[in-house]
């Protein structure tokens, strides 16, 4: 259970995220993974993890490529948005999590990307450079432009209500991150959990968010 205010909620499989609560941990970051919704309004943040594919009528589509369906997940996911907007939560979603991100607010998702092998996970993660937009939390980061890790087929394409484009996969213009025009929510397509050290600068700006002068109070 998130007890704690200081933590990090990761909406997820306990399963499937160790990676993610190792990576804050490794940071001083306490996280813990739940699919209790009710508990995003006692954490200090939420993660949307990456996963399987997004149910396809989410976003208004049959399935044409989608593949790893959690239905049951995709639902407890896109509340545990809800409840972050609610409550004033920081997000960060991550591969998937900036996919879960985007249909919450109304996009949509290429479900099998034409150059889909040259993205998605073989035997470990694939790397490609990307194109940095000025001006953005990533910009601070990294600069105007970053290599990243790659282990997904699919992608954002039509993006969602609000949402702005931070980064684009080369040479294909594959969406890699996005953010929030007014709040503090971000996704990445890549993995910095799983990404050193270049990741641990996104995951300590995610965590900084949490202290009160990047967040929805700020506003």
């Amino acid at each position: 259970m998130c007890k704690a205010a200081n933590k990090i909620l990761i909406a997820g499989r306990r399963e499937f995220t160790a990676n993610y609560e190792k990576s804050l941990h490794a940071i001083g970051v306490p996280a813990v993974t739940t699919l209790a919704v009710s508990e995003v309004s006692s954490c200090a943040a939420l993660l949307l993890p990456g996963g399987g594919d997004i149910t396809p009528a989410f976003f208004g589509q049959k399935n044409n490529g989608s593949a790893n369906i959690d239905t049951e997940l995709d639902i407890l996911q896109l509340q545990a948005m809800e409840q972050a907007l609610r409550y004033h939560k920081p997000v960060l979603g991550i591969c998937k999590g900036m996919q879960v991100i985007n249909v919450f607010f109304g996009g949509t998702i290429h479900q099998h990307m034409q150059d889909a092998e040259e993205h998605r996970y073989k035997d470990g993660d694939q790397y490609h450079d990307t194109i940095i937009f000025p001006d953005t939390f990533l910009s601070s980061l990294y600069g105007n432009s970053l290599r990243v890790n790659s282990a997904h087929h699919q992608s954002v394409d039509k993006l969602g209500t609000g949402l702005l484009p931070v980064q684009y996969a080369l040479p294909s213009p594959t969406l890699e991150a996005l953010c929030h025009r007014e709040l503090p929510i971000y996704g990445v397509q890549w993995h910095p959990e799983r990404y050193k050290p270049e990741g641990e600068k996104l995951l300590r700006f995610f965590v900084s968010l949490t202290d009160g002068t990047h967040g929805f109070d700020s506003l």
